[in-house]
């Protein structure tokens, strides 16, 4: 049946279940006459008679009420499922799916959350870590972090998080047998402890600037790890040099359990960015979370 026929059928329905063209008009809120010509047109189309009409009811035929049982129920469906979009409108529900970086799921993610979910409980947020640059729409997630300059430029980009700064560091025990290095190539004579991405399968060079002057070190060092919190319990084992986000050793270096070294090499750059497709009418779970993981100035 076309699609321009499905209000015919679903104005049938009503007649049928109400047995009267007065009371479903009145619950369909057309006229009578209008109502009635539609059901016409319905039959005309289908070869078919679908009521029988009297004085004083109006009942389903033999076919009536095959089609009767066959699509009232779909349209109850329909129906209950519209009533559920309705109040997910009101009460946001659902999941939102988000792919990051570590540091940008500990760093910035995490606090976000850790307010927003007792607030909003029917709606759930998955994080997958990656460190990979990944195509959000292909593997079907709602959105992505990527820091500002990675972003491709048909995405809408929402900053959630400052300024990001990296830290050389070492343990008091590690500088006591090894020189302080003054510039990144120094860094060839320290045992430096390197993390691998997961998803390129390479390790990652540590990426200095000064003076306008980039340089991105190919560190060695008996230690690689995949993730943030092993690269950090290495260097205050004195077993190595670690480059690390700097707010995850601040304390560290407050208390002087590790030292920083190379810090003019060092300078911040742009933050974390929430980046997903140009979407007409996201949910409102989805808003939700955009909105709580923006950046307040």
């Amino acid at each position: 049946m076309p699609n321009e026929n499905y209000n015919d059928l679903a104005a049938f329905v009503v007649v049928a279940r109400e047995g009267s063209f007065t009371k479903a008009a009145v619950k369909l809120g057309v006229s009578q006459s209008a109502l009635s010509q539609t059901v016409r047109g319905l039959e005309a189309r289908l070869g078919m008679r679908l009521l029988t009409r009297t004085t004083r009811r109006v009942s389903p035929t033999d076919a009536g009420e095959r089609l009767l049982r066959t699509a009232g129920p779909r349209f109850e469906e329909i129906q209950a499922e519209l009533v559920m979009l309705s109040e997910m409108r009101d009460r946001p529900t659902g999941t939102v799916r988000i792919t990051a970086g570590e540091h940008a799921a500990v760093a910035v993610l995490a606090p976000a959350l850790e307010r927003f979910l007792p607030e909003n409980p029917d709606v759930k947020v998955e994080i997958i870590v990656d460190y990979g640059l990944t195509d959000i729409v292909a593997e079907r997630f709602d959105a992505g972090v990527r820091l500002g300059e990675q972003i491709a430029k048909d995405m809408i980009a929402v900053p959630i998080g400052p300024e990001v700064r990296m830290a050389v560091v070492g343990s008091p025990a590690y500088f006591r047998r090894h020189a302080v290095p003054d510039t990144p190539q120094d860094l060839t004579g320290h045992n430096c402890i390197n993390m691998r991405l997961p998803t390129h399968d390479t390790i990652f060079a540590w990426e200095f600037e000064r003076d306008g002057r980039e340089l991105r070190a190919r560190v060695d060092g008996q230690l690689v790890f995949n993730n943030l919190a092993m690269r950090r319990d290495a260097a205050l084992r004195g077993l190595g040099l670690a480059y690390m986000p700097e707010d995850q050793v601040q304390a560290d270096l407050a208390t002087g359990d590790l030292v920083r070294v190379l810090e003019d090499w060092c300078p911040p750059f742009g933050g974390y960015h929430l980046y997903y497709p140009n979407r007409r009418h996201p949910s409102p779970a989805f808003a939700l979370v955009v909105d709580a993981l923006r950046l307040r100035s």
